[in-house]
């Protein structure tokens, strides 16, 4: 790109990001949070249900009344797709719009509505892009319904993941297959296409969900990767006896086994804490689970995240280490079900999304974005393996997500969509 290209991207940039509409933002979420909202101020719309399909329809209406052209894909992923004056491949910007049985407004919805915003903006602004730009609505993010999560994300890139995914069952038995398809069905009227078509490039913008960037009083930040992670079930195998007549030194206790594993999990997670290891023992299942009973068996769920993954590497020897060591009458075996290597995006997207972050943020006199490091998972992190992501986050009120009660300002959320609109500009005009 020569010096007048970068300087003529750059202006059509700013004016892209000073043309997003904060009250526009605020309508678009509440009429979206309609769709399976509560009394508490939640949102009960998980993957495919009838809610979340009436949802769907909205987001199509809504993208065509901006000028985008629908299309949907066999995982049910929706893309709305502003033309660009070439045919070169899209930058993709979006989110997922599924909720937890019970979540937030935003986890997700935003980065989607974000997407929308910034196609209004440069409709208000008049602006065309080189390259086309495409908010997506990822379908099954969250996991709630149908396990894994971020399937459509990750069936997107690696097409391969999707006849195991189809046959994913939800607690009603239905298969995800047999929702995607209703959902096909459904979208009749919406063009066809592949999946794992090129991409540019892709930016997600999404709320925090935790504390850091409240803590430090900052309204934007430049996600600079996201942690690596490893599950594991540990069974602990005893046996079964009467809770009065069996002797303490003769009890083959499988609940002692797994709770003094759990102490000593935890002593090694508060001996890391200098490497921000984060330790979760989540799922547990205690057999017979009778009051006056000796458990016999016990199983429990590991969930273990550091950004450094020597630092897992540790943990699981430690694991190994402590399980080797624990002597009684029974056994204790575990397995890691689940594990993923950090993502780390690539340096010239965060300075291009620092740019915009500063930018905005200086407008609003609201200071410099802070480096953070995602806890969670996103959809970015499978689309980093497709083509050069990143993310942007705006702070969480108290860090909560995944509840009725989450939260961000109105203005955090402005100036995260003002953000957005640079970063995309910018990738859709190289």
């Amino acid at each position: 790109m020569t010096e007048n290209q970068t300087a003529t991207s750059s202006t059509a940039a700013e004016n892209a990001q000073d043309h997003v509409n904060s009250a526009r933002l605020q309508d678009a979420i509440a009429a979206l949070a309609a769709f399976g909202g509560r009394d508490d101020g939640g949102v009960a719309r998980e993957t495919l249900t009838d809610i979340d399909l009436a949802s769907r329809r909205h987001l199509i209406d809504t993208a065509r009344a901006l000028g985008c052209e629908v299309e949907i894909d066999d995982c049910a992923n929706l893309f709305f797709r502003r033309p660009g004056t070439t045919d070169l491949p899209p930058v993709l910007t979006g989110s997922h719009a599924d909720t937890q049985p019970v979540g937030g407004k935003l986890d997700g919805a935003y980065g989607v509505l974000a997407g929308l915003e910034v196609i209004s903006a440069l409709n208000d602004a008049g602006i065309s892009t080189r390259r086309a730009i495409e908010v997506v609505a990822w379908t099954n993010e969250e996991g709630s319904r149908f396990g894994p999560g971020a399937m459509g994300s990750s069936a997107f890139v690696d097409p391969s993941r999707l006849p195991a995914y189809r046959a994913v069952k939800d607690s009603d038995n239905i298969t995800f297959g047999e929702a995607v398809d209703k959902a096909l069905q459904q979208a009749k009227d919406v063009t066809h296409r592949e999946l794992a078509l090129p991409i540019a490039s892709c930016v997600e913008l999404h709320i925090e969900q935790g504390p850091v960037l409240e803590r430090a009083n900052a309204a934007l930040g430049v996600v600079t990767g996201i942690q690596s992670v490893r599950w594991y079930r540990v069974s602990c195998t005893g046996m079964a006896a009467h809770a009065g007549t069996t002797p303490m030194d003769e009890r083959s206790d499988a609940m002692k086994a797994a709770v003094t594993i759990a102490h000593q999990l935890y002593a090694h997670a508060a001996a890391e804490a200098a490497s921000n290891l984060r330790l979760t023992l989540g799922r547990w299942q205690v057999g017979p689970n009778s009051v006056n009973t000796i458990p016999g068996n016990v199983d429990f769920t590991i969930d273990v995240r550091c950004v450094d993954a020597e630092v897992l590497e540790r943990f699981e020897k430690f694991l190994q280490q402590i399980v080797a060591a624990y002597t009684w009458r029974g056994n204790i075996a575990f397995e890691c079900f689940f594990s993923r290597p950090p993502t780390h995006f690539p340096e010239d997207m965060l300075t291009l999304i620092e740019r915009a972050c500063v930018r905005a943020g200086h407008l609003a006199q609201r200071g410099d974005p802070q480096h953070l490091t995602s806890g969670a998972f996103h959809d970015a992190m499978y689309l980093a393996e497709h083509c050069p992501t990143a993310m942007i986050f705006v702070p969480s009120k108290g860090g909560i997500s995944h509840n009725a009660a989450e939260e961000t300002a109105p203005e955090d959320l402005y100036l995260g969509v003002q953000a957005l609109a640079y970063t995309v500009v910018e990738l859709a005009n190289r």
